[in-house]
């Protein structure tokens, strides 16, 4: 068993009749690490949960989590998981604590001081009958299940969904404690700038396929961002245009507006010569940007499969 690994896929596929789910994908998640699996709604990122948690099993390859197989050892597999899935589903009438309280027996016993700790944390109230709750409020309950026995693996399928901009922020501090007391994290996300916050490393599916597998700070050179400035007095548009990694360059009197491909420090550098009043740039997205990169590069789909 090799312990350096906690999730290992190998040729990984699902076809569903003649639909691609997830085709030929190979991924190692390393123990201790925080791996960011993204992609648009429909790449396959759902699939590949499922088939790792042995939910659905594959057209061929194999895949082993925490040196086990899903399939053999489902069941003590599970008690060393915490999984959130994409889709939460309360069908019953108890209350959180209710649903908790069993969550908590069939994982062996967990301490309700550490629960209730992570309800507090999160702003749940474990009174309230989930079904009842908002999408928000069940998603906490979702995060509590799957935090609660401190499992050494977390397989978190869309986590923020629902959540304020505060409890997104909360659950990213809940993700990088577990790196800090050795859990592993696989979290599968549309939203890059949660991402670069708490990931090691990424991998990209697109289309079922692996598009790449790169170090987080390689997402910033990639992301493209627009920009908006303002000056304290008119500046001309010749100043800012041919600037490495910009373009789209407008000015408007002493605005400008332009879109930057990769570090912002030669658009900086240039507007420093200025008296700047204002800068205001918008959070990179997903689809738009670094994705768009293995979405368009030519032969994407066969690109850095490199991990490094």
């Amino acid at each position: 068993m090799d312990t350096d690994v906690a999730v290992r896929a190998e040729e990984l596929t699902k076809f569903y009749g003649s639909r691609r789910g997830i085709e030929g994908l190979d991924l190692e998640v390393r123990s201790g690490e925080v791996m960011g699996f993204l992609g648009p709604n429909g790449a396959g990122k759902t699939t590949t949960i499922r088939l790792l948690l042995d939910f659905l099993r594959p057209t061929r390859g194999r895949a082993t989590v925490l040196g086990m197989n899903p399939r053999r050892d489902k069941e003590l597999l599970h008690q060393r998981i915490g999984y959130l899935p994409g889709e939460l589903s309360f069908p019953g009438r108890e209350s959180a604590a209710d649903l908790l309280r069993f969550f908590a027996a069939a994982r062996g016993g967990v301490g309700w001081a550490r629960v209730t700790a992570l309800a507090e944390r999160l702003e749940l109230d474990l009174s309230r009958p989930v079904r009842a709750m908002s999408k928000g409020n069940k998603q906490k309950v979702g995060l509590v299940q799957a935090f609660m026995h401190e499992p050494a693996l977390l397989v978190l399928d869309e986590p923020t969904s629902g959540l304020d901009p505060l409890m997104q922020q909360e659950f990213l501090a809940m993700v990088r404690e577990a790196r800090a007391a050795g859990q592993t994290v696989f979290m599968s996300s549309h939203v890059l700038a949660e991402v670069q916050q708490v990931a090691d490393r990424v991998a990209i599916v697109r289309d079922g396929r692996l598009a790449a597998v790169e170090r987080v700070e390689s997402l910033g050179r990639r992301a493209v961002r627009v920009v908006e400035i303002h000056f304290d007095d008119p500046v001309t548009v010749d100043e800012f245009t041919g600037l490495p990694g910009v373009s789209d360059v407008v000015v408007e009197g002493p605005v400008l507006r332009c879109t930057v491909d990769g570090r912002l420090s030669p658009l900086v550098k240039a507007a420093a010569r200025h008296e700047v009043v204002d800068l205001l740039s918008a959070e990179p997205d997903l689809e738009e940007t670094f994705l768009s990169y293995y979405y368009h590069a030519e032969g994407a789909g066969d690109a850095v499969r490199t991990g490094a």
